[in-house]
């Protein structure tokens, strides 16, 4: 998968690789979004895009995080068969 190996892939831009850096910093416990990082998102974003990005990323975390614990399939968007719901739910 191209996204793994982002930091090699000739596939992104400078932009993408400083978003997806950012990105597994975030979501990575092991690692920090030090400065060297928010510097190489600054140069590409402006502070608008830099919210916006930043709450993309958490929105995901937090939607893994949920999902993982309701054993929501990440394939999925409700665990209940759609034929089960009510009409009024779909």
């Amino acid at each position: 998968m191209a996204v793994a190996g982002f930091r090699e892939s000739a596939l992104f831009t400078e932009k993408e690789r400083a978003a997806l850096e950012y990105a597994e910093r975030m979501t990575d416990t092991s690692l920090e979004v030090d400065d060297a990082c928010f510097e190489e998102v600054r140069k590409h974003f402006g502070d608008a895009e830099i919210v916006s990005l930043t709450s993309a990323v958490a929105m995901q975390n937090y939607h893994s995080k949920f999902n993982g614990a309701l054993r929501v399939d990440v394939n999925e968007l409700c665990p209940v068969p759609m034929e089960r719901l009510d009409a009024a739910w779909r």
